[in-house]
């Protein structure tokens, strides 16, 4: 452990699995004391048992429980230091309708504009309440597809281009303020983790659907949970006191370029 984040409190949302757990796992690594939020109360508090970390159930669309939540950590730890908005759906899970831009549902367009843009404003909301006479690091996890259009998943673009944006006027209204928060976005792309699942399923297709999304990668694979939770490590440390509003794509070279550009002779 170098204790790159020692003694501070970290806020991890969306933390059961995946990015989240990763990130998770990573700021206690080096030293933060970590409270993990999620809706899947078994999975997270398993996960929680397993990082040797603090467990609270969080459905970050709800205002009232951003509330109790954070009000609760800093009732017992004095300061919350690092927020990382995480939580998020694509629109593909079970339940949900098609996704593309004529035949997706108000419902559904509703359903994940609540999780992933307004459960990050919210975030946002109550981390600067509860950072502002400390300090402290929010990171926004937003997506590449918050760069670009997604025709077969728009209201999971639209919510993530709403990520991007917002984190940057958090991060001039905490500077106009004086409050001394960073916020950054970070756009990971490829990353295999648990929500493709829906899209690539268990079974023995499962290969062959992740080698062809990494034929699509200028690096030739997709990257895992870590390639992220090492982005929040340094946007969450104080190796980054002079970065505010910007946004960090972790996608193996995905938009360096264009899927149509010339290929070598």
């Amino acid at each position: 452990m170098t204790g790159r984040v020692a003694g501070k409190v970290a806020v991890v949302t969306g933390a059961a699995q995946g990015i989240g757990k990763a990130c998770a796992a990573l700021l206690i690594k080096e030293g933060a004391h970590v409270i993990l939020t999620d809706v899947n109360d078994s999975m997270g508090q398993k996960t929680a048992h397993e990082l040797h970390a603090t467990y609270m159930h969080l459905d970050v669309s709800q205002e009232e429980h951003w509330k109790q939540v954070l009000s609760a950590i800093l009732n017992k730890e004095g300061h919350i230091d690092i927020l990382v908005n995480n939580a998020g759906i694509i629109g593909f899970e079970k339940g949900f309708g098609p996704q593309d831009p004529e035949n997706v549902s108000l419902e559904d367009w509703r359903k994940v504009h609540a999780i992933n843009s307004e459960g990050v404003f919210l975030g946002c909301k109550y981390g600067i309440r509860a950072m502002k006479a400390s300090g402290g690091s929010i990171i926004n996890i937003s997506s590449r597809s918050g760069l670009v259009g997604i025709p077969t998943a728009v209201a999971y673009a639209s919510s993530k281009a709403s990520v991007r944006n917002h984190t940057k006027s958090v991060a001039l209204y905490c500077c106009q303020e004086g409050y001394n928060i960073r916020c950054n976005s970070i756009h990971p792309a490829a990353i295999l983790t648990p929500l493709w699942d829906p899209m690539f399923g268990t079974g023995p297709e499962r290969e062959k659907h992740i080698a062809a999304v990494a034929v699509g990668v200028p690096m030739g694979c997709m990257g895992d949970a870590d390639d992220v939770a090492y982005a929040v490590l340094y946007l969450a440390s104080e190796e980054s006191k002079y970065i505010t509003g910007t946004e960090l794509d972790i996608d193996g070279g995905i938009l360096a370029g264009s899927t149509a550009a010339p290929k070598k002779s």
